[in-house]
């Protein structure tokens, strides 16, 4: 393991560049991976990283300890970094000290809209776009399709709200989504406030399409037009419309329950 004690050093001036710009990440095509939880992810579907982070206080950490053992036995770079500045790093606060470097995973556009997928319309707040990530992985849905306005799935705080979903998850960014839908063999559904159809009244025991959009415009006219079915959820007409993340694990679920339900 390769130890760093000086601000100045080359590499460690190379990760702070990409750890505090993240325009340079997306060029360099690499997003960092930072803390334990998502460490233990990322190993565990996709194998090693380009590169590990260790803070010097947490080397000896159980959980820490375990990965640079099974890491260290391949052909990977480690380094061991002062708390200081592993700190200057890290976004994480009162963290264990661990961090990858990983290439950005890509997975090649399908031709055609035809499994349950998710299709995020300039969905803006990371924390949103963490959860609904989180939620689709937990419900077997398997692709995600961002629009270019959309944030960016492998920013630090999505990750972290996805708690290491993106690794379950075929993640698509700045696809164009008009000619997405416009290949789509399967039901494509967007929740509105405007219609009368529940959730708990559509068929949803096969592949279906969820249209989600911005947290205060919604999905653009132009793609709203293009859904197969406007759904609501159900509420307390004194309640304000429910968040899109919550909406979109409502709907999941309900999609789940309905397969388990034709399954059994």
């Amino acid at each position: 393991m390769k130890s760093i004690t000086s601000r100045d050093n080359p590499l460690y001036k190379e990760y702070k560049h990409l750890a505090t710009s993240a325009q340079a990440l997306r060029k360099a095509g690499r997003s960092l991976l930072d803390g334990v939880h998502l460490c233990q992810a990322y190993f565990q579907h996709h194998g090693v990283p380009q590169c590990c982070i260790v803070a010097e206080s947490s080397l000896h950490h159980p959980e820490v300890a375990a990965i640079l053992a099974n890491i260290e036995q391949g052909a990977v770079q480690c380094i061991c970094l002062p708390d200081v500045l592993y700190k200057a790093l890290s976004q994480v606060e009162h963290g264990v000290g661990l961090m990858f470097v990983i290439a950005t995973p890509a997975s090649q556009l399908p031709p055609a809209l035809a499994a349950s997928s998710v299709v995020l319309d300039n969905l803006q707040d990371p924390g949103n776009l963490g959860s609904i990530l989180r939620s689709a992985a937990g419900a077997g849905i398997r692709n995600v399709f961002c629009s270019p306005g959309t944030a960016s799935a492998w920013s630090p705080k999505v990750m972290r709200a996805g708690m290491g979903a993106h690794f379950l998850l075929n993640i698509f960014e700045n696809v164009d989504l008009a000619e997405l839908l416009g290949s789509a063999s399967i039901p494509v559904l967007a929740t509105s406030s405007h219609t009368s159809l529940s959730i708990y009244q559509t068929d949803l025991s096969k592949d279906v399409a969820w249209l989600f959009g911005h947290e205060g415009q919604g999905v653009s006219p132009d793609l709203m037009a293009m859904a197969s079915k406007t759904v609501t959820i159900p509420q307390q007409a004194a309640i304000e419309s429910l968040n899109v993340a919550a909406s979109a694990a409502i709907c999941f679920f309900e999609q789940v329950r309905q397969q388990l339900g034709k399954a059994g």
